[in-house]
C-alpha cells in the first residue's frame, strides 16, 4: 500500500544523540581523537568515506560485545517517538540512512518505530572488530539515492519527501527531497537547508507534516 509521504532521518545526531562510532571508539580507548575526525566529517572538511575507513580502523580489536554496551549508552532524541507516531497516524513512512552501524541501528530503529533504514556493515572476525567496513560505504550519494528508491518503493513522490540531518554528508539528501530540513546541524548545513530547526526537539517537525 503506497505511503502518503516519506520522512528520512540521519541517525547519529538526529535520530538519536549519540554519535555511535565514539560509543565504540571508547571501548579501544580513542574516544577523543575519533570524536575529533567525526566533527571535522560533518562540518565537511574531509571526505566522509575517507573519514570513515580512517575511524573505523581505530576500531580493530574492540570485542562484538561492544554493540549491547552502545546500545545501553543510546539516548533517542526528544522528539522522535512523537513525530514517528504522528508520521504514522497520517498515513506516511519514516526511513533512517546513516553512515553509522547496522550493528545498533539494527536494534535501535525497531525500537523507535522506524520502518526501513539503511546503514554501514562493521568486518567481524573471531569476536572482534578488523577495523574494516564491509562493503560499499553509505556516503552522502548513498543517502541521496537511498531516499530516492524509498521513495519509488511506497509509491511517494519526491515532493512529498521529507529529509533531516546535521552533517555535511546529508546535504544531497537534503537537495534531494521536497523539504530538507537542517536539525541539531553544523552551519554548513543551515546554510544550504530548505528549513533549520532551531531547538532540539524532533517534534518541532510534525507541524510541517501532511494533516
Amino acid at each position: 500500500m503506497p505511503a502518503r509521504f516519506l520522512v528520512v532521518l540521519d541517525a547519529d545526531s538526529t535520530l538519536i544523540r549519540n554519535e555511535v562510532i565514539e560509543l565504540l571508539a571508547d571501548e579501544a580507548g580513542r574516544g577523543a581523537e575519533v570524536a575529533a575526525a567525526t566533527e571535522a566529517a560533518m562540518r565537511g572538511e574531509v571526505d566522509f568515506a575517507a573519514s570513515l575507513r580512517s575511524r573505523v580502523a581505530a576500531l580493530a580489536g574492540v570485542p562484538v560485545e561492544a554493540f549491547a554496551r552502545a546500545v545501553a549508552r543510546i539516548e533517542p532524541t526528544p522528539g522522535v517517538r512523537d513525530l514517528i507516531d504522528a508520521v504514522h497516524r497520517r498515513g506516511g513512512r519514516v526511513g533512517v540512512v546513516s553512515g553509522g552501524f547496522h550493528e545498533v541501528l539494527d536494534t535501535v530503529a525497531p525500537d523507535l518505530g522506524v520502518d526501513v533504514w539503511r546503514a554501514n556493515r562493521l568486518v567481524v572476525a573471531d569476536g572482534a572488530l578488523t577495523g574494516e567496513v564491509d562493503g560499499p560505504i553509505v556516503d552522502a550519494a548513498a543517502k541521496a539515492d537511498t531516499l530516492r528508491r524509498w521513495a519509488s518503493d511506497h509509491g511517494v513522490p519526491m515532493g512529498r519527501t521529507f529529509a533531516i540531518g546535521d552533517g555535511a554528508n546529508d546535504l544531497l539528501m537534503m537537495e534531494a527531497a521536497g523539504l530538507g530540513l537542517a536539525f541539531n546541524a553544523k552551519p554548513a548545513v543551515r546554510a544550504n537547508a530548505d528549513l533549520v530547526i532551531g531547538r532540539v526537539d524532533l517534534a518541532e517537525v510534525i507541524a510541517l507534516l501532511p494533516r
